[in-house]
């Protein structure tokens, strides 16, 4: 019996600790998506809010079953769990497979998306940090070069655009000065008027997509390394339902076997945190 506990409740402290971070992803964005203005971008692939909410939310469905299965020894919910889990790691080895021997494709799928998010800029504040974050820790700007935030309305190099901000780029995307301690949020203003040597003086003229691809090759062992992780953490809680799964059966085979002191199948939902052998049944 010590090693169906170290299972079970190796188990559920595993799914009870992805549970907590799933709820706290999911009230994160529902805080955040109430907090927006009334005029938000409503697109799953470029809304923070509502994508924490989507991934919080399946995380949390997903990770309760795996809870309560293991802590009630329910075998339906644990199959279902067992399942769902199956099901989401060969998403994931396929879909490295498919990002592998289509680079070239996902490049390309990649670089609509983030064209998208700068079209979309300023309409979104939790799109718009993120942008902003992203080009304040690659040190770069736009997708492949800083004249792509033309693409923006409020960017648009063009004569007859009125908003100040025209031919320019955002703030995050200029050199700060070390000693420089109020930030200019006018740094960027006419950068693309200016050729790249010479805006390349005052703002990052290198697109995000090189900067970030540039970076996932040069930490190739750290990715490669936190995806092994994530995929090794799921193989074992794989195993380990799969084992409780086993081990319920094998009892209720052998509880209603012929010569058993029970002379019915006991029903598997057993009380929270009860063993077989706590009820004399072993």
């Amino acid at each position: 019996m010590r090693g169906y506990r170290g299972i079970k409740y190796t188990l559920f402290i595993c799914c009870y600790v992805f549970w907590v971070v799933s709820a706290v992803l999911a009230a994160v964005g529902i805080y955040a998506k109430i907090a927006k203005e009334k005029d938000v971008v409503d697109t799953l692939m470029l809304d923070p809010a509502l994508l924490l909410i989507v991934v919080g939310s399946t995380m949390f469905l997903i990770t309760f079953l795996g809870c309560f299965g293991a802590l009630r020894n329910a075998t339906c919910l644990l199959k279902t769990f067992l399942g769902i889990l199956t099901a989401v790691l060969l998403l994931q080895i396929a879909a490295g497979i498919v990002g592998y021997l289509f680079t070239d494709m996902v490049m390309e799928r990649t670089e609509r998306l983030m064209m998208k998010a700068i079209v979309r800029y300023r309409e979104d504040r939790d799109l718009e940090n993120a942008i902003d974050f992203i080009q304040k820790k690659f040190q770069c700007c736009g997708v492949e070069s800083f004249k792509d935030w033309s693409q923006n309305v409020y960017f648009e190099c063009l004569d007859t655009n009125p908003s100040l901000e025209a031919c320019g780029v955002p703030f995050s995307c200029c050199i700060r000065p070390q000693n420089q301690t109020v930030l200019n949020t006018m740094c960027g203003y006419g950068m693309q008027q200016l050729d790249e040597h010479t805006a390349g003086l005052d703002v990052f003229t290198v697109g995000c997509l090189e900067k970030i691809a540039w970076w996932a090759k040069h930490n190739l062992l750290l990715v490669a390394g936190l995806t092994a992780g994530l995929l090794l953490l799921e193989v074992c809680m794989i195993g380990l339902a799969a084992a409780q799964i086993s081990r319920i059966k094998k009892v209720l085979h052998l509880k209603s076997a012929p010569g058993s002191r029970s002379g019915k199948k006991e029903n598997d939902w057993y009380p929270a945190f009860a063993d077989f052998d706590d009820r004399g049944d072993e």
